[in-house]
């Protein structure tokens, strides 16, 4: 078998390289959000979806950041599947210095969810209200893992995607399969 040309092998403990090489696994594009007094929102690729029975997602959230501390403290929280159409909503809530709390929500339209009252992205490819059901130390990230309560989902809806530290889309017309 004749091994396929690559990058010399790294260390794993050079983070670039690491992060360059995680980077080739093609993933959505999600936003997840915690609801109450302070709601926030964060721009997220590592959701994955755990069982089916019970229903299970699980995200992951580096210790550093604001969403950590929200989803800490949160009992339910929500995540948005972007569709190829909302870039820009996943650029915004992926940006640093945007405002916090209700404000970074002002040029975004969001819908309350209607089980647990998370916002939600409006015209997201599928949305999901969870409620936090166990929370597992993963290095320095923490992994959630939610109980979906309630879903939603856009049938004609392509898929933002992440791909190598890079935006792209995909897109495709559903059409009627014969029986």
């Amino acid at each position: 078998m004749q091994v396929p040309p690559s990058t010399p092998s790294l260390g794993v403990d050079d983070s670039k390289a690491l992060r360059r090489a995680f980077g080739t696994f093609a993933t959505g594009v999600t936003v997840i959000t915690t609801g109450g007094a302070v709601p926030h929102a964060m721009t997220a690729n590592s959701f994955t979806s755990v069982s089916l029975d019970p229903p299970l997602i699980l995200v992951c959230v580096s210790k550093g950041a604001v969403m950590h501390q929200c989803l800490s403290a949160a009992k339910s929280f929500g995540v948005s599947v972007l569709g190829a159409h909302q870039e820009a909503t996943a650029r915004h809530f992926a940006d640093r210095y945007r405002a916090i709390g209700p404000a970074q929500f002002a040029d975004i339209e969001v819908v309350p969810g209607g089980a647990t009252g998370v916002p939600l992205v409006a015209g997201a490819a599928a949305c999901f209200e969870c409620d936090v059901w166990r929370i597992y130390e993963g290095g320095d990230h923490t992994i959630f893992v939610g109980q979906v309560v309630s879903l939603s989902r856009l049938n004609d809806c392509g898929a933002l995607l992440f791909y190598r530290g890079r935006f792209a889309k995909i897109s495709f017309e559903l059409r009627e399969v014969p029986a």
